[in-house]
């Protein structure tokens, strides 16, 4: 979701090479994402090649945001 969150969109051949997963278990959880209502999945032709476009949601932008705060203050309390 980090990479979604800082661009527009992307395909699946720039989250496979940014993340470093599978084409398999990024798959699985790109599914889990979309089934949780936090990413969007657009297909299209381009250059008669098929190509998958991932957005992140209103929703799943939301849920970014309320992670990264929750997480701030965990690593916050760390260095008390």
């Amino acid at each position: 979701m980090s990479f979604l969150y800082v661009v527009e969109e992307a395909d699946f051949v720039f989250l496979k090479n940014q993340t470093d997963l599978t084409d398999g278990n990024l798959f699985s959880h790109l599914g889990k994402l979309e089934d949780a209502g936090y990413v969007n999945v657009e297909k299209k032709v381009k250059a008669k090649k098929s190509q998958t476009l991932y957005s992140l949601t209103k929703e799943g932008r939301i849920a970014f945001e309320n992670y990264r705060k929750k997480m701030s203050q965990v690593l916050g309390d760390l260095t008390k």
